[in-house]
């Protein structure tokens, strides 16, 4: 039986064409049934791809229900969106990384013919991935209130820190003066938590990060909590408000809202070939292991 997946990916430049051509002969040899992401479909068409023929689907409305997969193309911030197509569908999900960095998305292009033999040959594993989750009074994200990397409460203006009072299972924690607050999942350890002097954590441990951005205080260091921990934030600022994200997406609301996180009642299951780890990620992306001693 034909594999049969859903495709989504972002705009490609001139250089990347190639790369995009042999993905697509690959497909087609394959014998792969394709579904696209609306945005996608009408980018290739653009590019003089000859996908009239293809099914294709709304990403407001999401993946469709009868697919086995999704790939997304593009870098890790592509996973991301292609993530809140699927929803709590807990669809498989399969990075292909034609953009720079690429923690999420792992799989290069020249080796997708392998990996589609390997899909075929259901000689892969999925890796469950913890999502975080956000509330608040009002609906933040239109419904999609969760997330794989992480939540970040910010400031809105470069004049003055905010304050943001945390608690832990309705205790108090602390009251953190500073640029904001990142509540990472595992998974986001390599991403914003890393860049505020957050811990690398393995992708599949069960827990949530807590670092403060540019804190006030220097004692105030990044807490990792169970992920099964409620977490609540009263923010207070200059401004009257702060930004409130969850992955690549981001609004500004009024302070006088309290932000609520906790781990997603769903997760990602993320698809990965063999030879695919998260040790040989860290050593291909951080240069771990580059010295001249090894």
């Amino acid at each position: 039986m034909p594999l049969r997946i859903a495709i989504h990916g972002k705009s490609f430049s001139a250089e990347n064409r190639p790369l995009m051509e042999n993905l697509w002969d690959i497909l087609c040899k394959k014998d792969c049934q394709i579904v696209l992401s609306a945005f996608f479909k009408n980018h290739l068409a653009e590019h003089n791809f000859q996908v009239g023929d293809i099914e294709s689907y709304a990403e407001l409305s999401g993946t469709p229900a009868d697919v086995q997969m999704a790939w997304s193309i593009g870098g890790d911030g592509t996973l991301l969106e292609t993530l809140t197509h699927i929803g709590n569908k807990e669809l498989p999900i399969l990075g292909i990384n034609t953009g720079r960095l690429g923690f999420l998305a792992t799989l290069s292009p020249q080796d997708v013919s392998v990996a589609v033999d390997q899909l075929i040959a259901g000689n892969y594993r999925i890796e469950d991935r913890t999502l975080v989750s956000v509330h608040s009074e009002i609906d933040l994200f239109d419904g999609k209130q969760f997330g794989l990397n992480e939540v970040g409460i910010m400031k809105t203006d470069t004049s003055s820190m905010i304050v943001i009072k945390a608690f832990v299972d309705g205790n108090y924690l602390n009251t953190y003066w500073a640029d904001g607050l990142i509540v990472s999942t595992a998974t986001g350890s390599t991403g914003y938590s890393l860049s505020v002097g957050g811990p690398l954590v393995m992708p599949s441990s069960d827990i949530l990060i807590i670092a403060p951005m540019s804190p006030h205080n220097l004692n105030v260091r990044p807490l990792v909590v169970s992920s099964d921990a409620k977490l609540k934030f009263e923010i207070s600022s200059r401004s009257q408000n702060f930004l409130i994200s969850i992955d690549s997406r981001s609004r500004v609301i009024d302070s006088k809202f309290s932000i609520e996180v906790q781990k997603a009642p769903f997760t990602a299951k993320i698809v990965k070939i063999p030879g695919d780890d998260f040790l040989q990620t860290l050593r291909n992306k951080l240069n771990w292991g580059l010295d001249v001693r090894n």
